[in-house]
């Protein structure tokens, strides 16, 4: 018998799988924010570095919130918002995708010292490797990329 598995042997293990996916479905309200983020966090926490794994739900956060706030998902009684979660490697990747909106797309703002909301997509521009959207007259899909960093001398994240 081998005996106990150490943390950092699941991450390894974790590291090396091809990758990971997710999907689900939410209703566009607000308490499906913090669902999403507890969610994401449940499928990404061995295998993805504390830091990586903050700014992860942190933007994910910020993209739900923009889904409900700004799309017919929101102004809908039964609106849904769906989030996709890949993790292949190092690289975790998160695409929400809501009921689309006729009069806006996702769009950066700087936004002032005063205004108590408009910062979600500006983090995401500031924090994310890569991010975008896809619209369409059906529906609108947001997605950020961020990649953690290797372990010093080991190469794993």
């Amino acid at each position: 018998m081998r005996g106990q598995i150490r943390r950092d042997e699941v991450e390894s293990a974790v590291l090396k799988a091809p990758h990971l996916t997710g999907l689900r479905q939410f209703p566009a309200t607000e308490i499906s924010v913090s669902e999403a983020r507890d969610w994401a966090r449940s499928l990404l926490s061995l295998g993805v570095p504390s830091p990586v794994l903050d700014d992860v739900l942190l933007l994910l956060g910020e993209v739900v919130t923009n889904a409900i706030t700004h799309s017919n998902s929101g102004r809908a009684a039964t609106g849904k918002v769906t989030v996709r979660v890949v993790r292949t490697g190092r690289t975790v990747q998160v695409q929400v995708t809501d009921a689309g909106s006729s009069t806006s797309v996702p769009a950066v703002r700087a936004p002032s010292l005063d205004d108590d909301t408009g910062r979600g997509l500006w983090m995401v521009d500031m924090l994310a490797d890569a991010w975008g959207f896809e619209h369409n007259e059906n529906d609108t899909s947001a997605w950020f990329r961020l990649t953690g960093p290797e372990r010093q001398g080991d190469g794993r994240m």
